[in-house]
C-alpha cells in the first residue's frame, strides 16, 4: 500500500484536503433536494369533481355547488373522482342532509347516477400555488403516472450508476464529475419548464443519471486524496451534507409554493459546480494504477505545494512512483470490468452481500421517505423532522464504526431498521403519533445505514475496480428504490404486506453483512489480490483483529516481532 507513504510526504491532511472535501461536499447539499423533490412537486391536494357547466350561471355558492356534485364516499369525505350525473338540488335542504349524515349514512346510499369527473377537476392549493399533479391532472386513473415518474427519475440514478461508474474506472473521476455536474444543471432546467409529463420525466431521467455520477465520483475522489485515519470522520461529514440538504430542501419548499421555481431553484447551483470542479485533481493513486505517472506526480506536487510541501514534492519522480507502487503496479495491469467483482470467491461474497445492503437500505428508505402525506402531518414539518433524525443517527453511527467497527455497525442499523417497521404494522392506524416515531426511528436507521454503505463499501473494493463496484451495487439501491412505489401499490389489497416487505428486507440484508470482513483501520485495497488476502486473514482459521492505526510503540513492536519471526525462520531453514 505504497501510495499511503507518497501521500504522506505530500501532506495527507492539510489545507488541500480541507478545500478539496468542502467543495466536493458543496453540491451534495443539493443531491437531496433533487432527490427528494417529488414529495412536494408531486404534492397531490385535496381534489374533487368540478360542478356542472351549467352551474356556473347560478347564484350558488360554492359549498352549495359542492354539496349538489360531489357525493360522499363511506368514510364520509367528499368523492375524488365521481360526481352526479344530474345535481341533487333536493339536497341543499340542509335539514334533510345533516338527518342523513347523523344516521351514519352517506350520499352515495341515495339512488342516484354517478359519473367521472368529465368537467375536470377542482383543487385545494391551500399548501401548494402548483404541483405537477394539479397542472397535468394525474389523479383519478391516473394517480399511478405520479408513482411512474418517481421510478422513471430512479431510473435514471440506475443507468447512472452503471454508466458513471464503469466509465469512470476508464477515463478518470474528475472528468465524469465535470460531466454530471453539466447534466444535472441542464437537465435540471429543462425539468422545470417541461410543457408536459413525458418531456418532464425525460429531463428527470438525466437528473438521475447525474445524481449517480456525481455520488459516486464525489465520494472516490474524497476517499484517494485523504489518509485512512480520517476516513470514518470525513464520511460522516459527507453524509451530514446530505442530512442538511433534507433540511434546506423544506425550507426551500416552504418559501417556493411554485413546483416549477422550486425545481429551478435546486438545479441552478449545478452551474458553478460545473464551473468551480475544473480545479479538482484527479485522483493520483487512479492515475499512477492506470499507467499515468507523469500526471500523477504532477498532481501530487501541486497537493505538496498547496500543503507548504514543496521542498518534499519535488523529492517525488517516477522511479519513487513505481518503486513504491511496485507491487499494485504489475498487479493492475490490463483491463478490468463489472465480471472482474465475481471472478474469484472473495469479490464474489462482497459484491453479493453489499448488494443486498444496498437494495435494502434503498428499499425501505424510499418505502418510508417518498410519502409524506400519508402520516397527516404537515409535509413541511414532517420533512424537518426526517431531515433531522439523521443528525443523532449519524453520530451515533460514526461513533460505532470508529469503536466497534463498519461490519457490526452495518449490520446493526439494517436489522433495527427493519424491527421498527415491522413493529409499526401492529399499531393501530390512529395512533399516527406512535406510527410516525416508530418511522423516525426506522428511517434515522437506514440513513445511518446509507453512510455505512458508501464508506464500507469504498474500503472493500480495490482501486483498480472500486468505482465499477460501486456502480454495480448502489445500483442495486436504485432497484430497490424504483421497486419501493409499486410496492406501495399493494397495500391497496392487502394493508400490511408493504410494511411487512420493507421491514423484512433489511434484517435479512443485516444477516448477510455479517459475512463480510472488517475494514476498520485497514489501508485501501489497491488490487483484486489485496481483496482476497484481506478475507483469508479475516478467515475462522485465521481472525483478524479490528485495528486503529497504530501507534509509534504499537507499530516498534510489530517490527520487532516481524524480525523475530524472520530470524526462527532461518533457523528452521
Amino acid at each position: 500500500m505504497g501510495f499511503s507513504d507518497l501521500l504522506e510526504q505530500v501532506g495527507s491532511t492539510g489545507r488541500f484536503q480541507i478545500v478539496h472535501v468542502t467543495l466536493l461536499c458543496t453540491p451534495i447539499l443539493m443531491l437531496a433536494s433533487h432527490n427528494l423533490l417529488q414529495n412536494f412537486v408531486a404534492a397531490v391536494p385535496p381534489h374533487y369533481c368540478s360542478a356542472h357547466s351549467n352551474l356556473s350561471q347560478s347564484q350558488l355558492s360554492p359549498e352549495e355547488a359542492l354539496r349538489i356534485t360531489v357525493p360522499q364516499d363511506h368514510r364520509g369525505k367528499l368523492h375524488r373522482c365521481q360526481r352526479y350525473v344530474v345535481p341533487q338540488w333536493h339536497l341543499l335542504d340542509k335539514n334533510g342532509t345533516s338527518n342523513l349524515r347523523n344516521e351514519g349514512n352517506s350520499v352515495d346510499d341515495l339512488d342516484a347516477d354517478l359519473q367521472g369527473c368529465i368537467d375536470g377537476w377542482t383543487y385545494n392549493m391551500a399548501d401548494r400555488s402548483s404541483t405537477i399533479i394539479s397542472d397535468w391532472h394525474l389523479v383519478c386513473d391516473l394517480h399511478s403516472l405520479k408513482q411512474m415518474g418517481q421510478t422513471i427519475y430512479m431510473g435514471g440514478v440506475l443507468v447512472g450508476a452503471f454508466l458513471f461508474g464503469s466509465l469512470a474506472d476508464k477515463y478518470g473521476r474528475r472528468i465524469l464529475l465535470l460531466m454530471s455536474y453539466l447534466l444535472m444543471a441542464v437537465s435540471g432546467t429543462c425539468a422545470a419548464f417541461s410543457p408536459s409529463f413525458p418531456l418532464f420525466c425525460f429531463f428527470r431521467f438525466g437528473c438521475g443519471m447525474a445524481l449517480s455520477g456525481i455520488a459516486l465520483n464525489s465520494l472516490s475522489l474524497i476517499l484517494e486524496w485523504i489518509p485512512t485515519r480520517v476516513r470514518t470522520v470525513v464520511g460522516t461529514i459527507t453524509g451530514y451534507c446530505y442530512t442538511l440538504g433534507q433540511l434546506i430542501l423544506a425550507l426551500m419548499a416552504y418559501y417556493i409554493r411554485d413546483w416549477r421555481w422550486l425545481t429551478l431553484a435546486v438545479s441552478l447551483p449545478f452551474y458553478v459546480f460545473f464551473l468551480y470542479a475544473w480545479w479538482f485533481h484527479e485522483s493520483a493513486r487512479w492515475l499512477a494504477l492506470k499507467n499515468k505517472p507523469d500526471r500523477a506526480i504532477k498532481g501530487l506536487k501541486s497537493v505538496a505545494k498547496f500543503n507548504g510541501r514543496c521542498d518534499e514534492g519535488e523529492k517525488i519522480d517516477i522511479k519513487m512512483l513505481q518503486e513504491s507502487m511496485k507491487n499494485e503496479l504489475s498487479m493492475s495491469k490490463g483491463s478490468y470490468t463489472a465480471l472482474d467483482l465475481f471472478r474469484t470467491p472473495y469479490m464474489r461474497i462482497s459484491t453479493v452481500c453489499l448488494a443486498a445492503a444496498w437494495l435494502s437500505t434503498s428499499f425501505a428508505y424510499y418505502g418510508l421517505s417518498m410519502d409524506l402525506q400519508k402520516f397527516g402531518v404537515d409535509i413541511y414539518l414532517i420533512q424537518v423532522i426526517f431531515g433531522a433524525v439523521d443528525i443523532p443517527a449519524k453520530i451515533i453511527i460514526a461513533v460505532t464504526m470508529s469503536y466497534i467497527g463498519r461490519r457490526p455497525s452495518q449490520s446493526a442499523a439494517l436489522i433495527i431498521a427493519g424491527v421498527t417497521i415491522l413493529i409499526n404494522l401492529l399499531v393501530p392506524y390512529d395512533q399516527q403519533t406512535l406510527r410516525t416515531s416508530l418511522a423516525v426511528v426506522g428511517k434515522g436507521c437506514l440513513a445511518a445505514s446509507f453512510v455505512c454503505c458508501y464508506l464500507y463499501t469504498g474500503e472493500l473494493y480495490p482501486t483498480i475496480i472500486r468505482q465499477n463496484g460501486m456502480g454495480l451495487v448502489s445500483s442495486m439501491a436504485r432497484v430497490g428504490a424504483m421497486v419501493a412505489p409499486m410496492v406501495r401499490l399493494t397495500g391497496d389489497y392487502i394493508p400490511w404486506l408493504p410494511g411487512l416487505i420493507y421491514g423484512g428486507a433489511p434484517i435479512l440484508s443485516g444477516v448477510a453483512v455479517i459475512f463480510l470482513p472488517e475494514t476498520l483501520g485497514t489501508p485501501l485495497p489497491d488490487t483484486i489480490q489485496d481483496v482476497e488476502e484481506r478475507f483469508y486473514a479475516c478467515s475462522p482459521e485465521t481472525p483478524c483483529a479490528r485495528q486503529m492505526s497504530p501507534t509509534p510503540s504499537q507499530e516498534k513492536k510489530r517490527k520487532r516481532e516481524m524480525n523475530q519471526n524472520t530470524e526462527q525462520g532461518g533457523l528452521q531453514k
